[in-house]
């Protein structure tokens, strides 16, 4: 992706967050950036992997559950704010995305994330990733982790930062994750568990995800660190309106749908890969 384009969707970005209290459309979004419509869709589609529709609406939902847990606002002036003409339809959004409507939300009382906003790399050339490019994870990796799992965050529902640096510090201090940047940037990530063996995350940075990286990260994961073993990991329930692409590239992958699950009170299913028959090295060594 060229860095003029890049620079253009940056600023599509900026404006989007200056506007989150209103409603936000594709035409009116292309005129404040001065693109046609149409042309703009697919270059901000082509850059992130994500629709300006699905962006907009998971940013400005994110911003209605702060509202809701960290405000008395009233259900229908959040709405308002969020850009919906009225609560049934902010409702009926935000029970698609977050599994309960507002109120049972607000009772619950626990904010997370659908969307944070998206920040790109101007100057970061394509490359042509191998094996050798990625590596057990460092301490010194974890900030950069930390704000790839924010731009990522759609793949992870319930996400609760605080436990979850506890458990990337695990991994990294076991060796069981492995990143993968270029140049200075931490363009992709993997934690895993080796008894049962099983992806516990895999996130690449929005960027790159149409150059292969996840098969390159499992590929990493089954030839060196854990040859032989099933892999198992878990993702969104078929039709989970929530879900911007995370059951479609395990099944791409060669995942197997499993059983149905319940994790942290959120509907998800199991996804399975059989054995690679193939000896090598462990990550270990």
């Amino acid at each position: 992706m060229k860095d003029n384009a890049i620079i253009s969707i940056e600023a599509v970005i900026a404006y989007i967050e200056h506007h989150l209290d209103g409603r936000l459309e594709l035409s009116q979004i292309a005129e404040a950036v001065h693109y046609s419509k149409y042309h703009l869709h697919r270059t901000f589609t082509e850059t992130t992997g994500m629709t300006i529709h699905d962006y907009t609406q998971r940013r400005q939902l994110t911003e209605g559950a702060k509202l809701l847990v960290f405000s008395d606002k009233p259900v229908m002036e959040i709405a308002l704010i969020c850009g919906y003409e009225s609560q049934q339809a902010f409702s009926q959004a935000f029970k698609a995305m977050y599994k309960l409507p507002p109120a049972k939300y607000r009772e619950k009382g626990s904010f997370y994330p659908l969307q944070l906003p998206f920040t790109l790399h101007p100057g970061r050339a394509a490359a042509a990733f191998t094996l050798r490019d990625i590596r057990p994870a460092e301490q010194a990796d974890i900030p950069d982790w930390m704000n790839l799992m924010r731009l990522v965050i759609d793949g992870y529902p319930m996400m609760d930062e605080a436990d979850y640096l506890a458990h990337l510090e695990e991994s990294i201090a076991g060796r069981h994750a492995l990143v993968l940047r270029n140049d200075q940037a931490l363009i992709g990530a993997m934690a895993f568990t080796d008894s049962p063996g099983s992806i516990t995350f895999l996130g690449v940075h929005p960027q790159y995800r149409s150059q292969g990286i996840q098969q390159l990260f499992l590929d990493a994961l089954l030839e060196t660190c854990l040859p032989g073993q099933e892999i198992s990991t878990t993702t969104y329930r078929e039709g989970d309106r929530a879900d911007t692409g995370y059951r479609k590239m395990l099944e791409q992958l060669g995942f197997a749908e499993g059983e149905l699950l319940t994790e942290f009170g959120y509907p998800t299913q199991r996804f399975v890969l059989p054995p690679r028959e193939q000896e090598d090295d462990s990550c270990d060594e």
